[in-house]
């Protein structure tokens, strides 16, 4: 009974974090996501995935590693659009600084 419980609580906290996921995934932005939070949520759904895998707790690991998947895509996106912008960044302020041709 108690692993119905938990199927029931992984799948509904797994799915809540679906719609999420898709938007980012689908739009590629993320600008409204801190790259610190979603740093420090990918590390814990890491942890509770390998205390699940020791626990042979199998909701826990189903619902982890579909959420670690998810948060990973995610957190990749977040670094590279960061990553992308501070080259922007760097780039127009050499043009900005570059003496001028005459």
């Amino acid at each position: 009974m108690s692993d119905l419980f938990g199927f029931v609580g992984a799948f509904l906290t797994t799915l809540s974090f679906v719609p999420q996921a898709l938007l980012v995934l689908r739009t590629g932005k993320t600008e409204g996501i801190s790259l610190a939070m979603y740093a420090l949520f990918t590390i814990g759904v890491a942890a509770w995935l390998a205390y699940g895998v020791l626990q042979a707790a199998l909701p826990i690991i189903l619902a982890n590693a579909i959420t670690l998947v998810l948060a990973t895509l995610i957190l990749t996106m977040k670094a590279r659009a960061m990553l992308q912008a501070r080259s922007r960044a760097q780039g127009a302020a050499e043009e900005i600084s570059a003496p001028i041709a005459s």
